[in-house]
């Protein structure tokens, strides 16, 4: 008998000759202790009612080497680390309103001056009248109490509160308040090292507008070509992470810390990156679920509880930074709140999110202990960092309690609010048909689906493939499963609900209605005909059979580019489409299609139409950067042709033949638009037509909406009575 070979496998080492040598250096148990700690902790706290953050900071200290010795805070959690606080300061700029940071400038200048200015006034006067520590010292103690980095920020995204005024405030204060305090200690090494003269200013001065104008002048034409470039989602998904630590390490390059360059660049991708895309949500997944705990745990690795309970100094240092830095954070957010006139729960939020200290004094305090102000005599000595380091861990675990029950308090006031807003959110009947059949168009129909839909409702797509009776080989039928398969690939990867069916019919336009009327449907997505012969119409048969056939609404799209790169929404209104019954569900949709892709959208419409759509985005969507070109006399397809570029997206708005705003020039706007707009990313929406059969007809015209007729006959009487006089 032969015997067989011992297996390298049986000579790994056993779970207890690796407890018998802590800490653990196995790479496999480490990982799993860490995915254990990621995976338990939530689950424990979670009954006790701690914040997750908060819990994995203190699994940190347990397993660490001033803890159970059970991990040492090697290479992998300095790395990791590392990026889990890039990937923070990332995902707060790439999830940041633009337009509501705009709106809400002045307030997170005020804000980031007073969170700044008062905890170092406040640390400097502390540092030397307590701790009677140097000048040179308390400046740089000052600096770390002026900082602060937005540990607590996934409970806001856990909560949904990313675009809320007081975090949009917050967010924008952290980056002013990091600013000052890294400009602060340039200058203060600098003047230790003896180098802080005029060139050294000059040099920093040009080395930091280099910098801002690679990150907001090249970024986006290198990020805008390579989306429309590669759509492979691995691919997408490595290029953002490449350009964010490609912007955090030119910011280190110009003296400021990484930080401050990956929250540049999340502000830079927020235009490429929507908020509904499967992008977005791949990226949310992996910061917090690996990247984002790896840096919490880290952090509390790095805290040492002994000195507290064997060296009295060491707890006096201590017990003054926590004060200092916990009442100075407070005031600030105090004053701030009353001089803008916001609530408690606003400024809880803006204390929480100002509150803790972690990456960046860090960072400060490892440049303390580098600078010597006398051969061997370090700036900082190894007290000071143990009680900066004891100092983060109590602020993350004050904020992050902070922060939670801000939070809460907002969700409920956001809840106990019952607006006009919300009554009409209640009332929606969005229920959105996505008809597919060409695999390349699947993409573009579900992803522009997905961008217009309301995420509050949270009720999914309807994605619909037709297939033909008489398919006798099954050739259809398979054609049709990949289909939506591929369908249902993008709304899982986004996180969107999708009801897929397969359907049997004679021809596509009776299948599709049939299918629209048995779901409920709200609206249909389709996309444009693709042409086979010169004489072909722009819609085809099928978009015009549908057309005729329903009075809901229908949108036409042909994207030659991702949505996500457009620069501009152009927009053409026909005159009187405010009296159409589905005025305001195309204007909704257009509406978040701005928002998603951060996009300026201009109305070209009379002055009544465009005051109508005006009023409706300032009441509901405040948020909308929207511009007009008022028109008279009909809207001419030739002369916008010549100012919609080819990275805009025209949208032009029909009427169906015998409805308020049809006229009659309509039937060749086809023709037109296949002929100046070719080349050009195009959306035809048809919208609803349910009006009321009363209101639609008026002394034998069915063609003028009441309204409108009274408008027409002021201008008749108005015409004569001018000829009269």
């Amino acid at each position: 008998m032969t015997a067989f070979p011992v297996l390298p496998l049986l000579s790994l080492p056993s779970l207890g000759d690796v407890i018998g040598r802590l800490p653990i250096e196995n790479p496999t148990w480490v990982f799993f202790i860490v995915l254990a700690i990621i995976l338990l902790a939530p689950m424990v706290l979670t009954r006790l009612h701690i914040p997750h953050v908060v819990g994995m900071i203190l699994a940190g200290v347990a397993v660490g080497p001033h803890g159970l010795n059970l991990l040492d805070r090697d290479e992998s959690f300095r790395l990791f680390g590392q990026v889990g606080i890039y990937y923070i300061m990332f995902l707060a700029g790439l999830e940041m309103d633009l337009a509501g940071l705009k709106q809400n400038r002045r307030q997170g200048l005020v804000f980031g001056a007073f969170t700044a200015l008062i905890p170092f006034l406040m640390g400097f006067v502390a540092a030397v009248w307590l701790l009677d520590y140097s000048l040179p010292a308390s400046l740089l103690l000052a600096c770390i109490f002026a900082s602060h980095t937005l540990v607590a920020y996934p409970i806001v995204t856990r909560y949904g509160l990313s675009r809320d005024r007081s975090v949009v405030v917050s967010v924008a204060a952290t980056m002013v308040a990091l600013l000052l305090s890294l400009l602060i200690l340039a200058a203060l090494s600098g003047t230790v090292r003896g180098e802080a003269g005029w060139m050294f200013w000059l040099l920093f001065v040009v080395k930091f507008g280099i910098f801002l104008v690679v990150l907001f002048m090249v970024f986006p034409r290198v990020i805008r070509w390579f989306f429309r470039k590669y759509s492979e989602p691995v691919m997408q998904f490595i290029f953002v992470l490449g350009m964010v630590f490609l912007a955090a390490a030119t910011a280190e390059a110009c003296g400021l810390e990484g930080i401050l360059g990956a929250f540049l660049a999340g502000l830079v991708f927020t235009r490429f990156v929507p908020r509904s895309t499967p992008l977005m949500n791949r990226l949310e997944f992996v910061g917090n679920a690996l990247f984002i705990p790896y840096f919490l745990i880290g952090v509390g690795m790095l805290v040492n509880l002994e000195p507290l309970f064997t060296d009295p100094a060491a707890l006096v240092v201590v017990a003054v930074m926590v004060v200092v830095g916990t009442l100075s954070k407070y005031i600030a957010a105090v004053v701030s709140r009353h001089i803008f006139g916001m609530t408690r729960a606003d400024g809880l939020m803006m204390f929480g999110l100002s509150e803790a200290h972690a990456a960046g004094a860090l960072a400060m305090v490892m440049v303390g202990t580098a600078l010597t102000v006398e051969p061997g005599v370090p700036l900082m000595d190894n007290a000071v960092l143990d009680g900066v380091v004891v100092m983060i861990l109590i602020s993350c675990i004050i904020s992050s309690v902070a922060t939670d029950q801000s939070a809460r308090m907002l969700k409920l006031q956001g809840e106990q609010q019952v607006s006009v807003g919300k009554q009409r959110q209640a009332n929606d009947d969005e229920k959105i048909l996505v008809p597919i059949n060409e695999p390349d168009k699947i993409e573009m129909l579900v992803q522009t689906a997905i961008l217009m839909r309301n995420a509050e409702l949270n009720r999914g797509l309807i994605c619909l493939n037709i297939v033909n009776d008489d398919d006798s080989t099954g050739v259809l039928r398979r054609h049709s499963k990949d289909c939506l398969l591929k369908a249902e690939r993008i709304c899982a990867s986004a996180d969107v609900k999708v009801q897929t069916q397969s359907r049997l019919a004679v021809n596509f336009i009776n299948g599709v209605i049939h299918a629209f009327h048995e779901n409920d449907a709200s609206e249909i997505v389709i996309g444009l005909h693709r042409k086979r012969t010169p004489d072909d119409s722009l819609l085809g048969r099928f978009a015009q059979g549908l057309i005729d056939g329903l009075d809901r609404q229908i949108i036409i799209v042909n994207f030659l580019m991702p949505a996500n790169t457009f620069r501009k929404i152009v927009v053409a209104v026909p005159e009187r489409a405010q009296f159409e019954s589905g005025f305001h569900r195309w204007v909704e949709r257009v509406a978040r299609l701005a928002l998603e892709t951060g996009c300026r959208i201009e109305f070209n419409a009379t002055e009544e139409t465009a005051g109508a759509i005006r009023a409706y985005l300032n009441y509901f969507h405040p948020l909308v950067r929207d511009e007009y070109a008022p028109y008279s006399g009909g809207i001419s397809l030739e002369a916008l042709s010549k100012d919609v570029r080819d990275d805009y997206l025209f949208v032009l708005v029909m009427a169906r033949h015998g409805t308020i705003s049809y006229e009659r020039r309509m039937g060749k706007m086809q023709h037109e638009v296949g002929k100046h707009f070719s080349g050009k990313s195009l959306m035809i929406v048809y919208p609803e037509q349910r009006g009321d059969a009363a209101e639609m007809q008026l002394f034998g015209e069915p063609h003028i909406h009441p309204v409108a007729r009274q408008s027409r006959i002021n201008q008749w009487l108005s015409k004569w009575i001018s000829k009269i006089g």
